[in-house]
């Protein structure tokens, strides 16, 4: 399943996989993906009841891409979730929790190949899986992106600061990117009443290198697509300088001063490709 034309991914929506009343809601909010959750959300005793209602929906193609966060992947459930879940025409891709080395990406890998492989998200929750983040981005061709579990990962480093996660945040992205992966987003931001709050730290994340973000309310989504599509002014400089690259090639000068080289131009064309989306997203409302 793909993103939505001419646009890139920006929310992800977390949904219980035992409240398919819930992951029906979550289907028609608007995010880009819905992320259907067998792990943390999902209580011991409902384990089973919460793989047969995501199968029965991904039994056709859903609406909007859904994602499939597994169960642990030492633990007892998770190889035979990636086996049924793999065939299903509705699946977009597995999500693997706590992931510390590219052993753990093969290993499932081998659990959902059908004949081919669902896309695959590793998550880093912990500190040796952010110290091989790089190992795990490039640890199977169906790897699709990287992200940080940033609950876990604040347990395990015993972080009580913000300032605590700096240098995780900047290690996912530059493993992403190394790979060839799509920009990370953000891990969730808890307090679903907060939205000042949240857009803050999504101001903060953008300027780290992350685009978009794991929600898990609703009311999240708008706040994150304003945060991380561009403003006007982003709109016109990256016109500007598209508009300066189609008369030469190299590094180019501005008006202004600046220097343009080929780096900055993709900047520009990522920074006009979202601002499609915001034109179009306006247009809908």
């Amino acid at each position: 399943m793909t993103s939505p034309a001419g646009s890139l991914l920006l929310t992800w929506l977390y949904a219980p996989g035992d409240r398919p009343e819930v992951v029906a809601k979550a289907l028609r909010s608007g995010a880009d993906v819905v992320i259907v959750d067998l792990e943390d959300a999902v209580a011991p005793d409902r384990k089973g009841y919460a793989l047969d209602a995501t199968a029965e929906l991904l039994a056709a193609r859903p609406p909007v891409p859904v994602h499939v966060r597994l169960n642990a992947l030492d633990g007892p459930l998770a190889a035979s979730e990636a086996r049924r879940l793999a065939p299903l025409p509705g699946l977009g891709a597995l999500r693997l929790p706590k992931v510390t080395a590219p052993a753990d990406v093969a290993r499932v890998a081998g659990w959902a190949a059908t004949p081919g492989t669902p896309s695959l998200y590793p998550l880093l929750e912990n500190a040796l899986g952010v110290e091989n983040a790089y190992a795990i981005a490039t640890a199977h061709p169906a790897v699709a992106g990287v992200s940080l579990g940033e609950a876990d990962l604040r347990a395990d480093l015993g972080v009580t600061e913000e300032a605590g996660l700096a240098w995780p945040r900047g290690r996912v992205v530059l493993a992403a990117r190394a790979a060839g992966l799509p920009p990370p987003p953000q891990s969730v931001y808890p307090d679903v009443r907060d939205t000042e709050g949240l857009a803050r730290s999504c101001a903060a994340g953008r300027a780290l290198g992350f685009l978009g973000r794991a929600a898990i309310h609703p009311r999240q989504l708008p706040v994150i697509e304003r945060a991380f599509l561009p403003s006007e002014r982003e709109i016109e400089a990256a016109e500007e300088i598209l508009k300066a690259s189609a008369t030469g090639t190299g590094a180019l000068a501005l008006p202004d001063g600046r220097f343009v080289d080929p780096a900055v131009v993709a900047c520009a064309h990522r920074t006009l490709v979202l601002a499609r989306r915001a034109r179009r997203d306006s247009m809908t409302r």
